[in-house]
């Protein structure tokens, strides 16, 4: 058994982690900004602290006693929040550096950093269905405005650590991660689980138009939550110091997706193309090579397996209009 902190415990992935860190017998301490009630989910055995990993002496007092770190703590959401709040996004810099600073002070033992596919440059994802990104395509850096350069330079900051200071880190670029358990609604939720939610309350309230975010062309992978947990893991356990895709190259358009969910629910919607949203860039996709060659790893669950099980767990919630921390604490 080790122990493990897990900084954005309170949010999607983190809280998949957690759970899957429990279930392997580690102990796990767990941080997040957000009070304790709107963690998507919670283990009452855990030590659970709500406190902003910002600061410095917080990131001290959490990583006390720690074998290990797990960083999935940032402010993000869909395009729709990272277009509209670059700073905010910004300023989750302070998150890892402090992070990095107490993990030295504290002899942690490896430190992993969540990083994402927007840091890639934006001049190779101006067409739909593009090829994979492969890790090298993050340079010459034009990464997506705010949150990808957050992450592009807490990657280095990550990378320097290890070099001037022998701080075992571990980076992974996530490429849209999806699933049950995780933000729906509110302005913060990617497109698969909005597109859910949209065509479930369409089919609840026998509506036959949804509002679908420019033309539904531009392009996408998606990758289910628990091969994102597989990945993570692989990348973690190995000896590797490097920057690793964790992603899906199962490349779908918007409009792909909804006749996907549309199948799912059985029923057929007009679309609304907003061309005035956030839509992000054109086309993006995981090329998957490196981690394949390297840890003998690909995605195991196809796109549309996953929505299912998304689309269930969005419609038990829509349908019920239940509270989600009824149903995420546990002993």
């Amino acid at each position: 058994m080790s122990k493990f902190l897990v900084c954005g415990a309170g949010g999607f992935i983190g809280g998949h982690l957690v759970k899957r860190l429990m279930d392997q017998g580690h102990q796990v301490v767990c941080a997040d900004i957000k009070p304790l009630e709107y963690w998507f989910q919670i283990f009452e055995k855990n030590q659970n602290f709500s406190l902003d990993l910002k600061e410095y002496d917080n990131c001290l007092k959490v990583t006390e006693s720690i074998e290990f770190v797990y960083n999935m703590a940032c402010n993000m959401g869909g395009m729709g929040f990272i277009e509209n709040n670059k700073a905010e996004c910004m300023l989750s810099v302070l998150i890892n550096t402090n992070m990095l600073r107490a993990c030295l002070k504290n002899n942690i033992k490896k430190y992993f950093f969540s990083s994402s596919a927007c840091v890639y440059n934006a001049s190779k994802q101006t067409k739909t269905f593009v090829e994979g990104l492969k890790e090298t395509d993050a340079y010459p850096a034009d990464p997506e405005d705010g949150y990808g350069w957050e992450k592009l330079f807490s990657e280095r900051m990550c990378r320097h650590f290890s070099e001037d200071f022998g701080l075992d880190t571990r980076v992974v670029r996530y490429h849209n991660v999806y699933g049950p358990l995780g933000t729906y609604d509110g302005g913060r939720e990617k497109a698969p689980a909005a597109i859910c939610r949209k065509i479930i309350q369409a089919k609840i309230n026998n509506i036959n138009k949804i509002d679908v975010w420019g033309d539904g062309n531009q392009t996408r992978s998606f990758l289910y939550i628990s091969d994102c947990l597989d990945g993570t893991e692989k990348i973690f356990n190995s000896n590797k110091q490097d920057v690793y895709n964790v992603g899906s190259s199962e490349q779908v358009s918007i409009n792909q997706m909804i006749d996907i969910i549309q199948e799912i629910a059985e029923i057929k919607v007009e679309r609304n193309y907003q061309l005035d949203k956030p839509k992000g860039v054109r086309g993006r996709s995981s090329d998957n090579t490196k981690i394949n060659d390297e840890m003998n790893w690909l995605p195991s669950i196809k796109l549309k397996s996953g929505l299912e099980k998304t689309y269930k767990w969005i419609f038990d919630q829509v349908k019920s209009g239940s509270n989600l921390k009824k149903f995420t604490r546990s002993n």
